[in-house]
């Protein structure tokens, strides 16, 4: 029986959290609005910073956020962003916990009109399909140019373009490993 090398795409490294994630979640399609509010809340919180650092404080955010419970996020009062600004395990920026805040009640609001935001993810997408073929490194696409517009339009912080190609590569929206990737 021969073993296949195991190859990954570069960007993972060797840092177990960050192959884990590589190998388990990064680039595998997701209809699920629970994993899409996780992924909005946390992408939004890495602007600026390293997706390693949201990374290893994932769980405090899964903590402090209600498990991503929408509904829950969005009612947060006052009290919940203080108490937000006093915990050490998440980025405690004053701009990105009041914007988790108000993108769980507008992600609400596009469930609403669309029946779900995966819905509405995918009338961006040719075909309402997951991006496969591989491009080569991007930061941005016209997909995400027009996610991020439409976003920022309806009130959205934290997610232009660059945010949104990421958070589309994380949720499998594209499929970004590179084609030597065991993992493509």
């Amino acid at each position: 029986m021969s073993t296949k090398e195991i190859t990954r795409c570069s960007w993972c490294g060797t840092d177990e959290l960050y192959t884990k994630y590589h190998d388990e979640e990064w680039g595998k399609t997701v209809h699920d609005d629970k994993v899409f509010f996780e992924f909005l809340t946390l992408e939004a919180a890495q602007a600026g910073l390293s997706w390693i650092t949201i990374l290893r404080r994932r769980e405090n955010y899964r903590k402090a956020f209600a498990d991503f419970d929408v509904e829950k996020v969005a009612a947060f009062t006052d009290a919940d962003q203080q108490r937000l600004l006093q915990d050490e395990g998440i980025i405690r920026n004053r701009l990105k916990v009041s914007s988790a805040i108000r993108n769980a009640q507008l992600f609400m609001d596009v469930q609403k009109e669309f029946g779900s935001f995966d819905k509405y993810l995918y009338s961006f997408m040719p075909g309402g399909k997951p991006i496969t073929t591989y491009h080569g490194a991007q930061v941005s696409t016209p997909e995400s140019d027009a996610i991020a517009k439409d976003m920022k339009k309806r009130g959205f912080k934290f997610f232009g373009t660059t945010i949104c190609y990421a958070f589309m590569q994380a949720t499998g929206m594209v499929n970004d490993h590179v084609p030597s990737c065991s993992f493509r």
